[in-house]
């Protein structure tokens, strides 16, 4: 939902950061979050990883080789970047401020490491962190994707247990245990960000400004 200030001009947007360990559902539910909540794009990362079955270029991510990465790593392209399960993920410094500065919001679906980066760089960003519900819950879902091999499963399951440790350092946590409610969890966060009283008394200027006002 883009603010608009008494000048008809966009408000800069919100930056939502959103990280979990691997297999805690964080894709499925931050792609339900767009569906249904307005004005918030989600950034699409590069990464050097290969696409999975069914996932498009530009859509799911861009896919680049190290290379190509390390190479924009050295031109400041990115506004996060970090090495995740060996592979590089970085978001693009322009696209995040161009969609800003329209008045959008910004959803970024990144590691700890990246949200740790973002926080130094934009610390009024919020962020927030995906826990599953419990250990074997979290090795169910990443062995019922049918997508990694066995050596890659077993990598993320040993990596789990440090992301999972920065936890603490995000600005909330929630539980994907019955989507449904995570969903919710995470809908009241955006829109309880959305009516912080630093926007809406931008947004609402003139109306405050009408109500204060003195009869006459």
């Amino acid at each position: 939902m883009s603010a608009i200030d008494v000048s008809g001009r966009p408000l800069e947007g919100t930056l939502f950061v959103v990280a979990a360990p691997s297999g805690a559902g964080k894709s499925t539910l931050v792609n339900a979050l767009l569906e249904r909540e307005n004005g918030i794009s989600l950034s699409v990362s590069h990464t050097t990883r290969p696409p999975r079955t069914g996932e498009l270029y530009g859509r799911h991510y861009y896919f680049v080789e190290r290379g190509e990465f390390e190479r924009e790593i050295a031109e400041g392209v990115f506004l996060e970047h970090a090495e995740v399960h060996g592979n590089l993920y970085g978001t693009s410094r322009t696209s995040v401020q161009e969609l800003l500065e329209q008045g959008r919001d910004v959803l970024l679906e990144i590691d700890w490491q990246g949200a740790e980066q973002i926080r130094r760089s934009k610390p009024d960003c919020v962020s927030v962190f995906i826990l599953p519900p419990s250990r074997a819950e979290l090795e169910r879902r990443l062995r019922g994707r049918g997508s990694d091999a066995p050596e890659v499963i077993e990598r993320r399951l040993r990596n789990s247990r440090g992301e999972i440790a920065h936890a603490h350092e995000f600005d909330y946590i929630l539980v994907n245990d019955v989507f449904d409610q995570a969903l919710a969890d995470l809908q009241a966060i955006v829109r309880a960000v959305r009516l912080r009283s630093a926007l809406q008394g931008r947004r609402h200027e003139a109306l405050i400004a009408e109500l204060l006002a003195a009869d006459t």
